[in-house]
């Protein structure tokens, strides 16, 4: 019924029709908005796995399962007559338009620089933007978060010149978690060291770096010389209680020469 050689968003609003059916899925009748959440975030990080690795076939597989959830949702939204697919559409196409008058307008402009500036006044004329920081979401990952609000602050001045005054601030935020460190107070050292994570976040941002990006890959590495560093003791017959730390250490900087 469903297979044909051309398929749109309606296809996948018939899917979801017959899934949601009298004689459809009872998983997918089940559905709610609230009970999607979860797996909308997931299809999103599976979307930016893909896309890092870089491979075609996988992005698109990917992408097809995000867009087929986020029309699951909205569906689920048409079934209450909250609002339509074809409202959605029109809606966020006019909001396009006018947010690009450089493009569709007689607007002109030099820069994406100056564009970002633009969308900014724009959105504060619809009263989306009272304040600078805008509606970061605050579900966002806490290192992802640090890096839009830092770049927002960025935008009206509020932002080291260079990346070396960044520095200047890390080595006074780590000088105070060393006094802390003295007193035992757990709390206010908690909080510090936010500041020094917000401080690093910043730090990246100067030299153009996303730091949640920076942070994956130190992760990535960090497990790939884990495992070889498990594969070498069980090569060795060594077991990991019978080893100290120094030795440990000491097979650790063999495997990192070995990607010299």
């Amino acid at each position: 019924m469903f297979l044909r050689e051309k398929v749109d968003f309606w296809t996948f609003w018939e899917i979801i029709k017959t899934l949601r059916g009298e004689k459809g899925c009872p998983w997918d009748k089940k559905q709610t908005p609230e009970t999607l959440k979860k797996y909308l975030i997931e299809e999103t990080y599976e979307v930016l796995e893909a896309i890092e690795k870089g491979e075609p076939n996988g992005i698109r597989e990917e992408l097809g399962d995000l867009l087929f959830l986020v029309l699951f949702i909205i569906y689920l939204y048409d079934e209450k007559n909250f609002f339509k697919l074809e409202d959605l559409l029109y809606y966020t196409s006019q909001k396009m338009i006018k947010r690009h008058p450089h493009v569709f307008g007689e607007e002109k402009v030099k820069s994406a620089e100056e564009v970002v500036t633009n969308w900014q006044k724009i959105k504060e004329k619809e009263g989306k933007g009272s304040s600078v920081l805008g509606n970061i979401p605050k579900s966002l990952p806490a290192l992802q978060r640090a890096y839009r609000i830092g770049e927002r602050a960025g935008r009206v001045g509020f932002d080291w010149e260079k990346p070396e005054e960044v520095l200047e601030k890390f080595e006074e935020e780590l000088q105070e978690i060393k006094e802390l460190l003295k007193t035992g107070k757990k709390e206010k050292l908690k909080e510090e060291i936010g500041d020094l994570i917000f401080t690093i976040a910043n730090f990246s941002r100067k030299l153009n770096f996303n730091p949640e990006e920076a942070l994956k890959l130190a992760l990535n590495k960090f497990e790939r010389r884990f495992n070889l560093l498990e594969e070498e003791l069980k090569k060795r017959n060594l077991n990991w209680g019978k080893l100290s730390l120094k030795e440990l250490d000491q097979i650790w900087e063999e495997i990192k020469s070995k990607e010299i």
